[in-house]
């Protein structure tokens, strides 16, 4: 269906026998994590009318109440707080930090510089938005060992006296290896030694249901993502999710609702039938979309490039990054992946400003959710060395032909 140049089918059929044994390994993961999505639905009874959704205040919806004890569950915590209301995985992030810290507090990211958006947040740029920064919070930073992974000699020493501790699981825009969930459980033993009350906060975004456990399972206190990145599995239209220990989720919900009212409030209209589904489903999409991850990556390698992480490493989150080398290379991958997607495919992406960015970012995201990352998407800011991005991928036959496109387009053009 697809005109490809024989030289890629030729790596084509090369990289799918060195991805062969990989994939099983994937496979037993997704299996684990499906079966434990499926005791989570089974032990919570839900059934039919919990679809239905409410109006108004939202009283009594018996759906709402029982996807937070599913999610929880699932993420083996006290609580959760599974909204249609938050509008991006940014803005669950902040709506935890607001929740928990006050004025006169400190946070300390232990991963570097946090993602883009959420620098306007902490209040490393921008101003008069009401950031973390405006309202008494001071933010630090701990810099990443030489190697990209986190310091944990400085750990000690660099939360003494914070309200929090932040991880920033994924890698954001930057070329540094994803967290481990083995690492963050080495995290919070570091932090709860050397100071005790101090809370341990994960950005779970692009993570979930990529091991067989959750931040949450090892000791962290709080995590957030967006629902239309992994637990979403390509079917919640929106939505995002806390959870974590009782009391801060508690926090969190009168910080998303208001003070005094907190998570017994806020109806559902009709989202909690996609929401449920695509939590569901969820752990084979996540499946999918490591395959079309580890896939390219052996692809990008036999082309003579350096992806994070290499096809034959862990994978911790579904993004894939790489030097391009050129803005045209960038432009042009991004591209191919847009002609292969089942929606907008006659569009060219271009770079352009986009909010919360520094700088011009190209992005390909043909996908059924507006910005959907769990479907596959490909960006990228246009700075040098021209990083590409790649992540997602509902399923893999699909993405695969999106792999192929993106680097005849960049890289074969001839």
């Amino acid at each position: 269906f697809f005109t490809i140049d024989e030289r890629i089918e030729t790596l084509c059929r090369q990289a799918e026998e060195q991805c062969a044994g990989i994939f099983r390994q994937i496979d037993d993961t997704a299996d684990y994590n499906a079966q434990k999505v499926l005791a989570a639905f089974i032990k919570n009874r839900v059934s039919e009318p919990m679809f239905a959704g409410t109006t108004g205040y939202g009283y009594g919806d018996i759906g709402r109440e029982a996807l937070d004890a599913v999610l929880a569950d699932i993420f083996g915590c006290e609580d959760a707080l599974i909204r249609h209301n938050f509008v991006s995985g940014t803005h669950a992030l902040t709506t935890a930090l607001f929740g928990v810290l006050r004025p006169g507090d400190t946070i300390v990211s232990l991963t570097g510089r946090p993602y883009d958006t959420l620098e306007e947040v902490v209040g490393l740029r921008g101003e008069g938005h009401g950031s973390l920064k405006e309202w008494g919070v001071t933010f630090k930073m701990q810099e990443l060992a030489p190697d990209g992974h986190i310091d944990f000699d400085a750990i000690p020493a660099a939360v003494q006296g914070a309200r929090v501790a932040y991880i920033q699981r994924s890698r954001g825009y930057t070329l540094r290896p994803s967290v481990t969930v083995a690492e963050i459980a080495r995290v919070v033993e570091l932090v709860k030694k050397a100071s005790p009350d101090t809370i341990v906060m994960v950005d779970n975004c692009y993570g979930e249901f990529t091991q067989k456990q959750e931040p949450t399972q090892r000791g962290a206190d709080l995590m957030a993502g967006s629902l239309i990145k992994n637990p979403g599995g390509g079917i919640a239209p929106t939505g995002g999710y806390i959870a974590g220990r009782a009391d801060l989720v508690e926090l969190c919900a009168h910080r998303l609702s208001a003070p005094g009212v907190g998570g017994e409030i806020g109806c559902t209209l009709d989202m909690l039938r996609g929401m449920y589904l695509g939590l569901y489903y969820a752990p084979g999409v996540v499946c999918e979309a490591i395959k079309t991850a580890i896939y390219a990556q052996c692809m990008l390698e036999l082309l003579g490039k350096k992806p994070i992480p290499r096809y034959c490493e862990d994978h911790n989150d579904i993004v894939t990054c790489f030097d391009a080398g050129t803005a045209e290379a960038l432009i042009g991958f991004c591209q191919g992946i847009q002609a292969a997607s089942p929606v907008d495919s006659y569009a060219a992406p271009e770079p352009s400003p986009e909010p919360g960015y520094t700088d011009e970012v190209v992005m390909a995201s043909g996908s059924f959710t507006q910005g959907s990352t769990i479907e596959l998407s490909c960006d990228g800011p246009l700075r040098a060395p021209y990083t590409c991005y790649l992540q997602g991928g509902l399923n893999f036959a699909a993405s695969r032909a999106g792999v192929l496109l993106a680097i005849q387009k960049a890289y074969f053009k001839e």
